[in-house]
């Protein structure tokens, strides 16, 4: 930015019709190129892992299943896995089963939230409606399994709260074969409408260096080619379910939507096959002692790898509980794509990343450079 005589800057966020939630950016443009973008984090903290340490270790488990409101179900199952592992607890195969079936519904109504909103915010209302309807099915999928929409509340520490019988199972298959054949009516239009590409196609291209180099996790890093995913490691039961996971090699915002579109589809295959495989038996046993030492888990959120760190002492506070979760990592990527395109790209760039600050910002520290 040698030559400043051209460049003009203009704020986008934290508060916009765009943005879903506080995430403020000030761009510096040539004309309508992207020269450089300043992010700016630190609307919300709402003090979580503080409260993790002063609450009863069993009792974060419903405080971590709110950190996020869509992806409650794999925080609130990698909190239990976290402290499982500390306290040398064995859950049951089927409870193994029950989490993947649970945490794939999330991935799915995850998605199809995201994939509406993302058609919205590119100028397509009639799909945004149509892809929200039919994620009305998970909804109900959930409902009809523990009574709640979205905060689904069937994790435990050492199993699962709730089990799926026959008619339940059955009313699975029946619903996601529905959804699946709704799908197929809209899905095409975001893999073939010359309108819908020429707003995604080689636009916020982030290459596969570059999403190494930044840290991109999630859909992001495997729509630049790179086969990143928690659930290759094989926690849970996806090591018996045959996963393998879908990337794309354009590195463009186009990428982006054809992952998420595919785990779509795929989530709802995974849910199936673990409902023919998943084995007779209890859905929980008994955690005993309390947590001790320091463990690292981690799983496969919709929107890419999320961390947990705790560190017991033997009573019944955690010493520390450190949770990354996947926005923070692809804000970086973020501003690869954004720098050096067209301002009029802005949304859809910043969209493809499916940006959840809330449950992303901790702390900001503010230093004094004398």
């Amino acid at each position: 930015m040698s030559n400043t005589q051209n460049i003009s800057t203009f704020p986008f966020g934290p508060q916009d019709v765009l943005l879903p939630e506080p995430l403020k950016f000030q761009f510096y443009v040539d004309g309508d190129k992207i020269i450089k973008v300043d992010p700016t984090i630190g609307y919300v903290h709402r003090g979580l892992e503080r409260a993790a340490e002063l609450n009863d270790y069993r009792r974060n488990l419903y405080l971590c299943e709110r950190i996020c409101g869509i992806c409650n179900v794999i925080h609130g199952q990698t909190y239990a896995g976290l402290i499982e592992k500390m306290t040398d607890t064995e859950i049951p195969e089927r409870a193994q089963y029950l989490r993947s079936i649970w945490g794939e519904l999330a991935r799915l109504q995850s998605h199809l939230l995201w994939l509406g909103l993302f058609a919205e915010a590119v100028g397509n209302p009639q799909l945004f409606l149509d892809v929200w309807r039919d994620r009305e099915i998970v909804l109900q999928l959930n409902e009809a399994t523990n009574g709640h929409r979205i905060h689904l509340g069937t994790t435990l520490i050492g199993g699962a709260v709730k089990d799926i019988d026959e008619s339940l199972a059955q009313k699975y298959f029946a619903e996601l074969d529905k959804l699946r054949t709704r799908m197929d009516t809209w899905a095409v239009t975001m893999r073939k409408d010359p309108e819908f590409l020429a707003k995604t196609v080689d636009i916020g291209l982030l290459p596969k260096k570059d999403a190494v180099h930044s840290g991109a996790v999630g859909p992001v890093i495997r729509a630049s080619g790179i086969p990143d995913d928690m659930r290759c490691n094989g926690y849970q039961a996806y090591g018996e379910l045959d996963f393998e996971p879908i990337t794309y090699d354009g590195c463009d915002v186009q990428s982006r939507v054809l992952v998420r579109l595919d785990e779509t589809y795929q989530s709802i295959e995974l849910i199936k096959r673990a409902l023919k495989q998943m084995p007779t038996g209890p859905i929980a046993v008994k955690s005993e002692g309390f947590p001790e030492g320091e463990i690292v888990y981690r799983t496969e959120q919709p929107r890419g790898e999320v961390f947990y760190y705790g560190k017991g002492n033997g009573t019944i506070h955690l010493e520390r509980l450190k949770i990354r979760t996947p926005t923070m990592p692809n804000i970086p990527p973020l501003l690869t794509m954004l720098t050096g395109d067209k301002k009029q790209n802005i949304p859809a760039i910043v969209h493809s990343i499916d940006p959840c600050i809330s449950c992303t910002e901790r702390i900001t520290e503010i230093k004094e450079v004398a």
